[in-house]
């Protein structure tokens, strides 16, 4: 085998200035040739390829399918895959990977970086190095992000810094790996997904099929009907409070949503909170979602939500296996479901 692939989507780490800020570097696999070979031996052979470089925020549904035929097409000839992505999208990328890469054999990482790495002071090759370590580990058989001297289970993962060299976290399980203070990475194999049967499939998304919706205050049943004015529309993943509430006295907001609920529409419950859990039912706010059939997403976070149900929308029109997959862990992406209950009460001091 040919070691390690590098696919180089675009993003930060391969940008330089332009006439209206950063922009895709035309010459970054050359400029990242030059650093592999200072700072990798000769024993770790590590092989290019190029995408169309994007900056990530123009990402599409389409990309992942680019991404993964890329990676197939290449899957038998190396040890591991590191691919570069711009991070603003990056926590949905790898989401939707891990997914059409279930039973994955072989670590697929992805990393970037918050200064490009041709730039004084990048954290590129911090980052590199250690996209490079995890994609070495034969034990490691998923899709990570690996960035800020952490090593991540892709579909835990989310940006929680648009400036910080840590811009990635992952609020609901721990790191597989993190980078020591002499540079040396560590990794918590325990914390690995086991070995699975291998299970590839790349589906053809539709791009309007789902949204999400953040709650506020004042949200009203008109953004519900904006969302249902799209013909495409299957699936709406709501950002509700806390443990899952939604305003349950806006009798607008509720009717839409039993609009849409007539209308075929898939609704699932995700909370806007980083860490914990959607617990619906547990007030009664949470109680109406119940009636409706809404699907509570656990510890789930938005962006494996929106990947997951873009990945399940376009694998099957079968929307009881939809439902059933929905609410089980395919690829780590979600801890056990576990039945709502009322939390207890804070006790007066």
């Amino acid at each position: 085998m040919a070691g390690i692939l590098i696919l180089h989507t675009g993003g930060t780490i391969g940008m330089r200035p332009g006439a209206h800020g950063l922009q895709p570097d035309p010459e970054f696999c050359a400029t990242l040739q030059v650093h592999l070979k200072q700072v990798l031996t000769p024993q770790q052979p590590v092989s290019i390829k190029a995408l169309a470089p994007i900056d990530s925020a123009n990402l599409q549904p389409a990309h992942w399918q680019d991404m993964a035929h890329a990676l197939l097409e290449n899957w038998d000839d190396h040890t591991g895959f590191v691919i570069l992505h711009g991070t603003d999208t990056l926590a949905w990328s790898a989401s939707a990977l891990s997914f059409m890469l279930q039973g994955a054999d072989k670590p697929v990482i992805f990393t970037g970086a918050q200064i490009p790495l041709a730039q004084s002071g990048s954290d590129a090759p911090a980052n590199l190095r250690l996209a490079l370590h995890a994609a070495a580990q034969p034990q490691l058989r998923e899709t990570c992000i690996a960035f800020g001297g952490s090593l991540l289970r892709g579909n835990r993962a989310r940006k929680t810094s648009a400036q910080d060299f840590a811009a990635f976290t992952s609020p609901n399980y721990p790191a597989l790996g993190s980078v020591s203070d002499d540079g040396i990475p560590a990794f918590h194999v325990e914390r690995f997904l086991p070995a699975g049967p291998k299970s590839f499939s790349i589906p053809r998304f539709r791009p309007r099929a789902v949204a999400l919706l953040p709650l506020y205050p004042g949200v009203s049943g008109d953004s519900v009907r904006a969302l249902l004015a799209n013909p495409e529309l299957r699936a709406i993943v709501l950002q509700s409070y806390g443990s899952g509430n939604v305003p349950d006295s806006d009798t607008d907001f509720i009717d839409s949503l039993h609009t849409a609920h007539a209308r075929g529409i898939l609704l699932a419950n995700s909370t806007q909170c980083p860490h914990g859990r959607v617990t619906q039912g547990a007030y009664a706010t949470s109680h109406v979602l119940d009636q409706l059939g809404v699907i509570p997403l656990a510890d789930m976070t938005p962006e494996a939500a929106h990947a997951k149900l873009h990945f399940l929308l376009a694998s099957t029109d079968n929307r009881q296996q939809i439902v059933a997959d929905l609410q089980r862990s395919l690829a780590g992406e979600v801890s056990p479901f576990v039945s709502p209950s009322t939390p207890p009460l804070p006790q007066p001091v």
